[in-house]
């Protein structure tokens, strides 16, 4: 399998970023904000680290940095079984259904 590069682990993160956002915002009750917001406080803080790095360490290959993050991965594989649970709008649980994989493929290592 092909290794990530740090840029583009960056576009995935952002993505999904954006759509756990929205899932947030659809949720109903505090307990599915609660998962969501956990999510996104990892992901903002791994965002937060990367960003730290030279444009030139971009095309490096991409490890998770903050162990927040890494803690975040099992919540993330978790909310993947839950999605159609916890997502109320179909577009904003196809695109996270397609994030959570994407950036679980980043992370293995």
């Amino acid at each position: 399998m092909e290794k990530t590069n740090i840029s583009t682990a960056i576009s995935i993160m952002e993505e999904l970023l954006a759509n756990l956002d929205n899932a947030y915002w659809e949720a109903t009750d505090i307990e599915r904000k609660d998962i969501f917001y956990n999510i996104i406080s990892a992901i903002n803080r791994e965002l937060t680290e990367l960003a730290k790095l030279s444009i030139q360490d971009h095309n490096l290959e991409y490890e998770p940095v903050t162990a927040e993050f890494r803690i975040a991965r099992s919540k993330l594989r978790g909310l993947h079984e839950l999605v159609d649970g916890c997502v109320l709008r179909s577009r904003t649980a196809i695109n996270l259904e397609a994030l959570i994989s994407d950036v679980a493929l980043l992370t293995e290592h």
